[in-house]
């Protein structure tokens, strides 16, 4: 059998293993990258790669040697230099080589936000020092968040509340840095009634939403997120016009097509842009229980150009994350089962284990969804986290 297409999978955690499910469902031939062995996707691709994605010359041996049909970026730390020369060579990278550069890379996107594009941000500055950063933070002022310029599940960021606090910021974000880019952005804390990823399609038959997912962030971090958030249709308005505009300008050579997480902070009916991932959205996880097609679902028939129905939602939904608290590797799973049996008339749970082959403190090991046929969101929010609380890991040393 000859697959749809093949895909060069580039980063292997949850969020791919999941997009791998969607991609096979569909036909393709996926082979998953990471730089280490067993991560998540790999253990259902087809097949697998593993080497640091910052090494450009094995980054260019791994796309010569499977040859692609869709070269498909997870995750930020990629030599994107190298995804532009092969996107010139006749590769398509999705949704772009430009799009994965300019949100490998905090400054990038913010630029292209703020400066280009016009729209709403925080005011910020950035900083390749410790005294720069100070010097950032006496035009910015306090409360400042401080984020490396590349990174992660919130790797780095931490909140300066009184100008004494700049030097351990800067500490924090140089412990958190991806990539060989020393750099920062220090931005204005914002007065915000709450945030959300708004998940955009863009297909081959035009600019698609779902319904916005609020969430809650810890150490700028996920920890929840539940669908349908509440915001005014002025509000919902505005975030869609923005988000198209972002996502309609990260085209290039590439189709451009794909799912794209948008993150804005909402005050009243006031939007302002904080984030953008170029790829289906940790907070989107929600979108597995609450979505007639899920968000690796919407990113698999956009990028292989099929058409996107209209999208559409079964019920209040909510995620919530489970965490280890420590390195190990000699560790177990327990209380799945009674995770599950929290599942009642109208109420539906279920539990996505990500399958990491070691844990450390703060890492995700899995997530518990919930969904209320009859229910409002905080219900649906509550039933996720109690859900989340049964499942423990359970370390050798124990």
């Amino acid at each position: 059998m000859t697959p749809t297409a093949k895909i060069l999978l580039l980063g292997s955690g949850e969020l791919g293993k999941e997009f791998v499910i969607s991609s096979q469902r569909l036909g393709c031939h996926v082979i998953a990258c990471d730089s280490y062995d067993n991560a998540p996707a790999m253990q259902v691709a087809d097949e697998r790669e593993v080497f640091s994605m910052l090494d450009g010359a094995a980054l260019g041996a791994v796309i010569e040697k499977h040859a692609p049909d869709f070269i498909v970026p997870e995750i930020e730390a990629i030599r994107t230099e190298v995804l532009a020369d092969y996107e010139e060579r006749g590769f398509q990278v999705v949704p772009s080589a430009r799009a994965a550069r300019m949100t490998m890379n905090r400054d990038a996107i913010r630029d292209l936000a703020s400066e280009e594009l016009g729209l709403r941000t925080s005011a910020y500055r950035y900083a390749e020092s410790r005294e720069e950063l100070h010097a950032a933070a006496q035009a910015v002022g306090v409360p400042l968040v401080v984020k490396p310029v590349m990174s992660s599940s919130g790797k780095g960021q931490s909140t300066v509340r009184e100008m004494e606090e700049v030097d351990a910021a800067w500490d924090y974000a140089a412990d958190g840095m991806r990539g060989d880019r020393q750099r920062v952005i220090a931005e204005a804390f914002v007065d915000f009634d709450y945030e959300i990823t708004l998940l955009t399609v863009r297909a081959k038959d035009g600019v698609h939403f779902c319904p916005p997912i609020g969430h809650r962030q810890k150490r700028g971090d996920y920890r929840e997120s539940w669908q349908p958030a509440a915001m005014s249709d002025a509000a919902l308005a505005e975030a869609q016009a923005m988000a198209a505009k972002v996502v309609e300008a990260l085209g290039g050579r590439g189709s451009g097509q794909g799912i794209f997480g948008v993150e804005f902070f909402v005050k009243g009916d006031d939007v302002i842009f904080s984030e953008l991932s170029p790829r289906p959205h940790d907070t989107g996880m929600v979108t597995l229980v609450s979505q007639d097609l899920n968000e690796f679902d919407l990113h698999a028939r956009a990028i292989l150009g099929l058409p996107i129905p209209a999208i559409e939602t079964k019920g209040a939904s909510a995620s919530a994350v489970i965490l280890a608290d420590r390195d190990a590797e000699d560790f177990a799973i327990a209380g799945v089962d009674e995770a599950l049996g929290k599942a009642g008339d109208g109420c539906h749970i279920d539990v996505r284990l990500f399958g990491k082959p070691v844990t450390r403190p703060w890492r995700r090991m899995g997530v518990a969804l919930a969904r209320l046929d009859n229910g409002t969101v905080e219900e649906a929010r509550a039933a996720a986290i109690d859900a989340a609380s049964c499942v423990e890991i359970v370390y050798g040393d124990e």
